[in-house]
């Protein structure tokens, strides 16, 4: 994370209590620009130095909120009203957190059926020369095809852990980049749609496949994409997909999950899956994909909020941020 310099204080504090015009006078020198021996060293004995800033902190509670209230809005499907208040919504909480915020429209026909669709972007430091790209899809299946019985399969599914847990863990991590920017790096924000329409590949993904056609931004240094983060038995091994194009974006998720002891995290490459990395891998970005994909409710009626867990979305949470705030 990035550090919050205090030594000034700290020399000057030292030199006040002790007398030492020598130290007080390095301290000067250091506020001038000049490398002052002794401002980085220990406070002399009996000089409490003042506690460092606290950095921000994933608030697991306020992001469960975030997903509840995604699921509340009714399915997220192109064209319904719970699309269109859930995309005002989510384009509210980026403007109030990020740098510049904005609407990608487009419009996707399917059997004659025009739907219009929304990527929603957002973006933390625009100038900084390095940019991450963090990302989710906000839509919702518009069939429950996973389900047994037909007349279950033919409704549309809530979409708690597909959908809402990524969107929840990115929204809430807009607000710790705000309250604390990282030093280093820009972070983009996109909220993809009609990730999930189908039934075919060729349906879905659409949201991706556009902005990868025509990015709202600047070409990121590299992207990590959230999906199906929210279970409650959280177990993310890596992608297939994202082993082979970015391993070393893997590597820096990993050494942060174990630098945080977060157990979540496991070794090994489990699962091959066509996602929202996919369309951004095939223009040549460095994209992985976390994802969860053990979880019994996919794609169907049952994927709900109590399937969640706010533990799991702060796993998740912490780890992203602990990568962001530690790029130079």
């Amino acid at each position: 994370m990035s550090k919050t310099t205090r030594q000034l204080f700290s020399s000057v504090q030292a030199a006040l209590a002790g007398g030492g015009l020598f130290l007080l006078l390095g301290a000067m020198s250091c506020q001038s620009g000049g490398a002052a021996a002794g401002v980085d060293g220990p406070p002399p004995p009996g000089v409490t130095p003042p506690p460092a800033a606290t950095p921000p902190v994933f608030n697991a509670t306020r992001a469960f909120a975030d997903l509840e209230a995604q699921v509340a809005f009714g399915p997220r499907v192109p064209n319904t009203e719970g699309h269109v208040k859930t995309r005002d919504w989510l384009l509210a909480e980026l403007k109030k957190t990020t740098d510049r915020a904005l609407l990608q429209n487009f419009t996707r026909t399917f059997s004659g059926k025009k739907l219009a669709m929304s990527n929603i972007v957002g973006v933390i430091n625009p100038e900084a020369k390095r940019q991450i790209l963090l990302c989710a899809h906000w839509d919702t299946r518009p069939t429950a095809d996973q389900e047994i019985e037909p007349a279950r399969r033919a409704r549309p599914i809530a979409g708690a852990n597909d959908g809402a847990s990524g969107v929840a863990v990115l929204l809430e991590l807009a607000r710790m980049f705000q309250a604390k920017r990282p030093p280093g790096v820009g972070v983009q924000f996109v909220l993809f749609d009609g990730e999930d329409y189908g039934p075919g590949l060729e349906r879905m993904f659409l949201g991706a496949r556009y902005y990868a056609s025509k990015p709202a931004l600047p070409k990121p240094d590299y992207a990590v994409l959230l999906d199906m983060v929210g279970d409650k038995d959280l177990q993310i091994y890596r992608e297939q997909n994202s082993e082979s194009f970015a391993p070393e974006i893997n590597d820096k998720i990993w050494k942060a999950a174990e630098e945080l002891k977060i157990t979540a995290f496991q070794y090994g490459v489990r699962h091959t899956i066509s996602d929202d990395h996919i369309p951004l891998q095939e223009v040549g970005w460095k994209d992985i994909d976390l994802i969860d994909f053990d979880y019994a409710p996919w794609h169907t009626l049952d994927d709900t909020p109590d399937k969640c867990s706010p533990a799991s979305l702060k796993a998740v949470g912490d780890v992203v941020a602990r990568v962001v705030y530690s790029e130079k």
